[in-house]
């Protein structure tokens, strides 16, 4: 199957029907917001026209951010206009799940409370979100994380993986972003650097510039790359011959023998879980991934994009899986419905004798949006398991 015309010239069919399908879904949720709070404001006629208008335009406006790259060619209007569409997503979801949840609380609290709660809801959804903004742009924390291993051997005790994840280079997060992260990651000297997907939204034409300071991470063992689903949506093959110029080592079904300090270990990546419906040689396969690694390097440390590949990481033999995709949800209420269609989340979790990682995302998508679940840079440290 041949990739589809992703390259910010036009809309996809696929990207075509999903934004016919937003615009609609948008604006019958944008008028429930309407229909639910502006009666109880106590408005006049002028701040009715203005409510209705400001809902009018936000409906209109996050699809709209969205299809912005397919439309328009000046890149900094597109710019202009994706980050309004975004703002205006992140603030439209927290209106909506708190008229939600006002909607249920007034079933049991007095009438009295109609205008105040009408009220509270644009509010705290504005606070939110603006909280939310400013956990997002700031450059991740580091997180460190004890993996344990068993039968770890002597000399792979304290090794340190750095794992990105997530970084979505796009119309709102750009060069100087990607420079701190890339700034604070390498002053952690990490043995090795993990990159596991979904780093672009967008065309190597639009963004290579802005993903360049990746060419500047640095680890003992280097660096060692996978591809996300964003990567197929973006332009596949031209990401990575570009990410290999960048000095990272894309892994594609295949692995890598490590040497440290007498010991061996395997280092293995898999195409993204989604890639065979872009690519039909590119179809996620970890026991491929493994195959001919000798048998005593361990342990077999898997990069997957998607954590949905950790069953047939560890039916082929993987002692760890790094994985993202999932953005621990990126804002609540969101972050609390995600673990019901992907298990692993965020955190550690284990699967037999697997553990997997699956980190928060270095960047965000959609939304400048982080509430309850922060961006991270990932700290991996292999220690031996206890008895």
């Amino acid at each position: 199957m041949s990739e589809p015309n992703n390259n910010d010239k036009g809309i996809p069919p696929r990207l075509r029907r999903f934004l016919a399908t937003m615009l609609a879904l948008m604006a019958m949720l944008h008028l429930y917001i309407g229909w639910r709070l502006l009666p109880d404001l106590g408005l006049s006629g002028a701040g009715w026209a203005v409510g209705v208008g400001l809902l009018c335009l936000s409906a209109v406006l996050v699809p709209g951010g969205m299809a912005a790259r397919f439309l328009i060619q000046e890149p900094e209007l597109v710019d202009r206009i994706t980050w309004i569409g975004a703002l205006l997503m992140g603030l439209f979801s927290s209106l909506l799940v708190l008229t939600l949840l006002r909607d249920v609380a007034l079933l049991i609290l007095p009438e009295a409370w109609r205008r105040d709660s009408a009220l509270g809801v644009p509010v705290l959804a504005s606070l939110v979100t603006l909280i939310g903004f400013v956990n997002a742009r700031r450059i991740p924390r580091v997180v460190e994380v004890a993996v344990p291993v068993v039968d770890l051997p002597e000399a792979l005790h304290g090794f340190t993986i750095v794992q990105i994840s997530d970084l979505h280079v796009g119309p709102t997060i750009k060069g100087d972003y990607v420079a701190g992260v890339v700034e604070r990651l390498n002053a952690l000297h990490p043995d090795l650097i993990a990159v596991t997907g979904d780093l672009v939204d967008g065309s190597v034409e639009r963004l290579g510039a802005h993903v360049a300071p990746l060419g500047g991470m640095r680890a003992r063992h280097g660096i060692f790359a996978v591809t996300g689903n964003h990567e197929y949506y973006s332009g596949a093959e031209a990401w990575i011959a570009e990410f290999r110029r960048l000095g990272m080592r894309v892994l594609m079904n295949e692995h890598a023998v490590i040497e440290h300090e007498g010991a061996r270990l395997v280092v293995a990546g898999v195409t993204d879980y989604s890639a065979a419906a872009f690519h039909a040689d590119h179809r996620s396969d970890p026991a491929r991934a493994l195959a001919g690694a000798p048998a005593d390097a361990r342990p077999r440390i898997l990069l997957a994009h998607q954590p949905r590949s950790a069953a047939a990481a560890e039916q082929a033999g993987f002692d760890v899986q790094l994985s993202g995709h999932t953005h621990g949800g990126q804002f609540w209420p969101w972050s609390l419905f995600v673990p019901l269609q992907q298990p692993f989340t965020a955190d550690l979790h284990k699967l037999g004798r697997l553990w997997i990682y699956t980190s928060r995302g270095t960047g965000y998508w959609g939304p400048p949006k982080r509430f309850g679940a922060p961006s991270e840079i990932t700290l991996l440290r292999l220690e031996p398991a206890k008895d």
